[in-house]
């Protein structure tokens, strides 16, 4: 429960994307979830993470805590370069936001979101912004040969920490979402819907793109799908993916509340759905409309 894969080509990228992950409330390595307090340094948690950022962002030193905290200074020393980051982007506003600042954050993880809340705008704007200067991602794959020959495995995952794609994007493909982290109440029951879908298309003939983060589930094992996304399910990875690879269409269905979630944003966008109409997952979903709709 809770376990995550995140894959990116600096401990930051993979780090903050990792965080991502985890919980889809968390923007990332952010120093305003938890005050500073030094008995929380010293106790491993799955929340301490949190209370260093706050204390790298307050002015204490790598060595101070390496001692508190008995973390490698290498560790340290790499959450303390995203802290800066996030220092640099909070001087600036969107309209002064350049290309390098704007590639720099993405090399280092930051999502769209977190990169507008520390300018003060918002993830649309950023995207848009983002996509007008020619930041882009770059589709990768994982080398699980070392080098030795070309790896032609099946594990890809995206980065800016890149100058080309390692594959080519010309095949028809249907994308299915899985259901990312597993929670006590949701778990192996997604996966078993998304790898019964990829069967499914399988069997009609149609090449798959699973986009999933957990190595625990068998819809992440490499011989499922013709194409396999170790990847945040978000809406703007997703996104992402879909601009590049051009799907016939996404199956969100199969993934459970994570893909609802994002459901709007990406139909929004104009992304090709394919079930249950983004409208009517959002009006079972959103309480409000949903209650309303009984009233009718």
């Amino acid at each position: 429960v809770g376990e995550v894969m995140a894959i990116g080509r600096k401990f930051e990228e993979a780090f903050q994307k990792a965080l991502r992950m985890v919980d889809e409330n968390v923007n990332g390595f952010d120093p305003y979830i938890r005050k500073v307090d030094d008995e929380e340094l010293k106790e491993p948690t799955d929340k301490r993470m949190f209370v260093v950022a706050a204390a790298i962002k307050e002015g204490y030193s790598v060595d101070k805590l390496h001692d508190l905290t008995k973390i490698d200074r290498w560790f340290l020393q790499k959450m303390k370069n995203i802290i800066n980051c996030t220092t640099l982007l909070e001087s600036k506003d969107q309209h002064s936001l350049s290309y390098v600042d704007l590639l720099k954050a993405k090399q280092m993880g930051f999502s769209d979101k977190q990169i507008a809340a520390s300018v003060k705008s918002t993830e649309l704007a950023i995207r848009k912004q983002r996509e007008e200067t020619g930041v882009l991602p770059f589709v990768k794959q994982i080398d699980t040969v070392a080098a030795e020959w070309p790896a032609t495995t099946n594990y890809l995952y995206i980065t800016y920490n890149a100058s080309s794609h390692d594959l080519e994007f010309n095949e028809e493909h249907m994308m299915v979402l899985g259901s990312g982290v597993y929670r006590i109440g949701s778990s192996v029951e997604f996966d078993w819907c998304a790898v019964g879908c990829l069967r499914e298309l399988r069997n009609l003939n149609k090449k798959t793109i699973m986009v999933n983060y957990n190595p625990e589930t068998v819809s992440t094992d490499y011989d499922m799908s013709d194409r396999l996304y170790f990847e945040e399910i978000s809406f703007e990875v997703v996104m992402d993916i879909y601009n590049l690879e051009n799907p016939t269409g996404i199956i969100l269905s199969m993934g459970g509340q994570l893909p609802n979630n994002i459901a709007m944003d990406l139909h929004r966008q104009q992304a090709r759905i394919l079930g249950t109409s983004p409208e009517s997952v959002d009006g079972a979903e959103n309480r409000f409309k949903f209650s309303r709709m009984l009233d009718r």
